[in-house]
């Protein structure tokens, strides 16, 4: 039984790009394909899909993205900040910068799962989730 599932996300990309797996796999809900969703965007990995492997279970596969030139990952360090024992929130004018603007905060809004930018322009708080790098 997995008490956090968004902490085990963010552990099994964490532990594929620091193993140099290719792809990873992890059961699926809405609040992880979110969060895969915005590394996408951002350019983080590659690609991911969703599949359905038996009766009623959905898997998200992600494909990890790598750096052609150096083989390292693109992304450096993936960080858990709201804990289910210790929550974080902020408001928007509040919502911290990652490496001065350089990597990304995903927040839990009332509007959705989106990134520090994009909340700072809607003006919304939240719960901070992670941070990336």
């Amino acid at each position: 039984m997995i008490t956090d599932p968004i902490a085990d996300c963010l552990t099994r990309i964490r532990n594929g790009y620091l193993s140099n797996n290719m792809i990873v796999e992890m059961q699926y809900s809405k609040i992880k394909k979110d969060i895969i969703n915005i590394l996408y965007n951002q350019g983080l990995i590659s690609s991911y899909k969703i599949e359905r492997r038996k009766k009623e279970k959905f898997v998200i596969k992600v494909a990890i993205k790598y750096n052609k030139y150096t083989g390292t990952s693109v992304i450096k360090c993936i960080k858990r900040i709201s804990k289910p024992s210790l929550r974080q929130y902020c408001k928007y004018k509040k919502i911290p910068r990652v490496i001065n603007g350089l990597g990304i905060a995903i927040l839990s809004t009332s509007k959705g799962i989106m990134t520090d930018k994009i909340a700072r322009k809607k003006k919304l708080g939240g719960e901070i989730i992670c941070f990336i790098y």
